[in-house]
């Protein structure tokens, strides 16, 4: 299972104004911390509350200070395909692009982006009419994101496939959908392509998120979940995952499995 850590984004308060202030300590506190709580990649967000000039230049300045911190990729996480680009151009290692949806003048964007950087690429199964509500409107969309990432030559690998979980308080019927999108999706092409999800959409505004955050993320590991973006300030998430590794045979059981888990 693959862990993104989701912390070193503007949307929370400390970063942001570490962003205003050009302040890299949060920045070096989040990205050791998520690093010793098993992260793979580091999720980089500028946030909302930056200007669309300012971007690029934010984006530079946090992939920088993460990696002069951690020897972790990054996953570069903008709706601004200049700030993209200016954090491939300084990341050292094999970045992930988040993300371009099912639109063809997106995936024009930031496919040949990906191909150029040699970088990984989430694709959404959603497009400008927004998230479908059935598993097959989803898979659909995510094929044409398989069809376009191999004409770009990026190996299936490379390609991680967001079916879009929302929050269940207000999408409480596309909780199942997701769940067997992510099935549908690992049958699109051969080899198939890796699945990911921004996990805490799910419980936006809920009662009892990590227990809501833990449940699904287990949940979507039976059906197909190779990743997902995360709190890994979560002790029982990261132990669900090491138990669910157990029970679908991907780790080998040990008695001290949640720790082995951590120290790997």
């Amino acid at each position: 299972m693959i862990l993104i850590g989701e912390r070193i984004n503007g949307m929370f308060k400390d970063i942001r104004e570490a962003i205003l202030n050009r302040d890299p300590e949060p920045i070096r506190y989040w990205a050791k911390r998520q690093f010793e709580r098993c992260a793979a990649f580091l999720d980089i967000n500028t946030g909302p509350t930056v200007d669309a000039k300012d971007q690029p230049a934010v984006m530079e300045w946090l992939v920088k200070i993460a990696q002069e911190t951690v020897d972790l990729p990054c996953c570069l996480d903008s709706t601004n395909p200049e700030a993209i680009e200016a954090g491939l151009a300084v990341h050292k290692g094999k970045a992930l692009i988040n993300s371009t949806t099912a639109d063809q003048w997106k995936m024009d964007i930031y496919l040949p982006m990906a191909a150029k950087y040699g970088a990984a690429v989430i694709g959404l199964a959603m497009n400008e009419k927004g998230v479908p509500k059935s598993a097959a409107d989803r898979a659909a969309l995510a094929m044409e994101i398989v069809v376009n990432a191999d004409a770009n030559g990026i190996p299936m690998e490379d390609l991680y496939i967001d079916p879009l979980v929302l929050p269940c308080n207000v999408g409480q019927e596309h909780g199942p959908e997701v769940l067997e999108a992510l099935r549908q999706i690992k049958m699109l092409a051969d080899p198939p392509p890796k699945t990911t999800m921004g996990l805490s959409n799910v419980s936006q505004r809920c009662a009892d998120r990590h227990l809501l955050n833990r449940t699904f993320l287990v949940m979507s590991m039976a059906a197909g979940l190779d990743s997902a973006i995360v709190d890994l300030d979560d002790d029982a998430l990261l132990d669900a995952v090491a138990a669910a590794n157990i029970l679908l045979n991907k780790d080998i059981y040990c008695d001290s499995f949640t720790k082995t888990f951590r120290q790997r």
